[in-house]
């Protein structure tokens, strides 16, 4: 894509794959878009798919395979122990990452949690870059605790920053010292942070927190759920890396950690997940956890075929021109709403478009989960259903109180090679109407409010009439129209 200029000037994304299956999505008239998330208690995760138009919710399970990867899970051995689909997959980890222990399991959450359970004790302090949802669920659940030293630039909503997910140094040394190697369970870096608008770690950040923590003997652990994407700006954003091939640039970030797990559902846009260790004391003990918790060595939990369809996933991370697809969309998309003066985290990262909810709506209350309202909004006003990146996503202190996040984010993602430009343009073009009646709205409380993970399944209602009268000017204005 890189290479590829179009003679008009125009900075258009190229698709470097071609159709070959399709499903048919629906577009619901208004009316009944408002009548779904009204349904749906103003979460889009409890929306029905057959009423949603472009499901732009996650990237997590729902890339496109390829036919390469199709025809892998024909050759799936379907055996509880010892399947040769297990040992096909571990030489292809071996080979890409180069890291001695693999331990499979069904998801990357099923990897937080046998990491918490085998590093965590009561009152320790993990440090990372900045928490995914489940990630510090799990911690805490184990009495640990969590530290997040991200970069001041990472929570900047506009920077110039080409790695605004890095972790603050002189942040990472003073906990350190604060609270004593000891009593630190591990230090952790997310790459493409996804709270913060998936911004990727430069490589220089990475080799600079290796050598603090091995230097005071403490583990580092690396969730590489993103690194496909993080992989794509360090080539693009990096110029050491320029010329440096993705399966070297891969192995030298293993070379410095010494834990790295990955969700398969986002990294090799398969069904799964993993843990990768050099410990062979860690593995040992990480083992019967797997066993115990997700299914024999051997299959961890994952379907054969899906671990066969990830194989060939993972190989295909190492092309540029597969894990660039869904970084120059998001790029495309940011730069639409950009053009029409809709606030959006720049630079734009992986994973998908972001959205500031903090801006797009500003008159409504921090309380009133603003970037809840505005992903119920976007699908009122589009069909497009997206996600929460606030405070809904937080949990509560441990006396009951909010806690507020540190952005307020609707996140719209963009699936690996599932959409076309036209169909991100007409999400743009949607948002971009948003955003001219953005004062219609409100804000939403809680009617069914879950104690953990409260954004999955939490259920809310508007505070006033205010869906109402948005889906009224979207028909005063579209008439007809879709």
């Amino acid at each position: 894509m890189s290479n590829v200029k179009f003679m008009s000037g125009e900075n258009i994304p190229l698709e470097m794959h071609k159709v070959r299956m399709v499903q048919k999505v629906n577009l619901l008239p208004v009316e009944e878009r408002l009548k779904c998330i009204k349904e749906a208690g103003f979460n889009t995760f409890l929306l029905n798919n057959r009423d949603i138009f472009m499901d732009m919710l996650t990237d997590s399970g729902v890339n496109a395979m390829s036919q390469e990867q199709y025809a892998a899970m024909m050759n799936a051995d379907d055996s509880y122990a010892g399947s040769e689909t297990y040992y096909r997959l571990e030489a292809v980890l071996k080979d890409i990452f180069a890291m001695e222990y693999f331990l499979p399991a069904h998801q990357g959450r099923a990897c937080e949690n046998i990491i918490a359970r085998s590093l965590i004790k009561p009152g320790m302090v993990t440090i990372m870059n900045y928490h995914f949802t489940t990630t510090k669920a799990h911690i805490t659940l184990n009495g640990g605790i969590v530290e997040e030293i991200v970069s001041d630039e990472g929570l900047k909503i506009t920077s110039d920053a080409p790695f605004k997910g890095d972790i603050d140094i002189n942040k990472l040394k003073k906990s350190i010292a604060l609270h004593g190697k000891d009593k630190i369970a591990f230090v952790r870096i997310e790459a493409g942070t996804n709270l913060i608008g998936g911004q990727p770690v430069s490589m220089d950040n990475v080799r600079e927190v290796s050598k603090i923590c091995r230097n005071e003997g403490i583990r580092l652990v690396y969730d590489a759920s993103l690194l496909g994407d993080n992989l794509y700006f360090i080539k693009k954003r990096d110029e050491k890396y320029k010329d440096v091939d993705i399966k070297s640039i891969t192995r030298e970030i293993a070379s410095l950690v010494d834990v790295l797990y990955f969700s398969a559902r986002k990294l090799g846009s398969a069904r799964g997940g993993g843990i990768l260790i050099n410990d062979k004391d860690l593995y040992m003990n990480m083992r019967e956890f797997v066993t115990l918790y997700e299914g024999f060595l051997t299959y961890g939990g994952m379907s054969v075929r899906e671990m066969e369809a990830l194989a060939v996933g993972l190989v295909e991370t190492m092309d540029m021109e597969v894990i660039n697809q869904t970084p120059i969309i998001v790029e495309a998309l940011c730069n639409e709403l950009l053009a029409k003066g809709v606030p959006v985290v720049t630079p734009p990262g992986g994973l998908g478009c972001h959205v500031d909810a903090m801006q797009f709506c500003s008159h409504v209350p921090q309380a009133e989960y603003k970037a809840g309202a505005l992903a119920s909004a976007i699908f009122i006003a589009s069909g497009v259903r997206c996600m929460e990146r606030g405070t809904l996503s937080e949990q509560r202190n441990a006396d009951g109180s909010e806690r507020y996040a540190e952005m307020e984010l609707a996140r719209i993602a963009v699936p690996r090679r599932v959409f076309t430009l036209s169909q991100v343009k007409y999400t743009a073009d949607r948002i971009s109407w948003l955003y001219k009646n953005r004062e219609i709205i409100g804000g939403l409380r809680f009617v069914e409010e879950p104690k953990m993970l409260r954004f999955f399944f939490g259920r809310l209602e508007s505070i006033g009439n205010w869906p109402d009268i948005l889906a009224t000017q979207f028909r005063k204005d579209f008439g007809e129209s879709l």
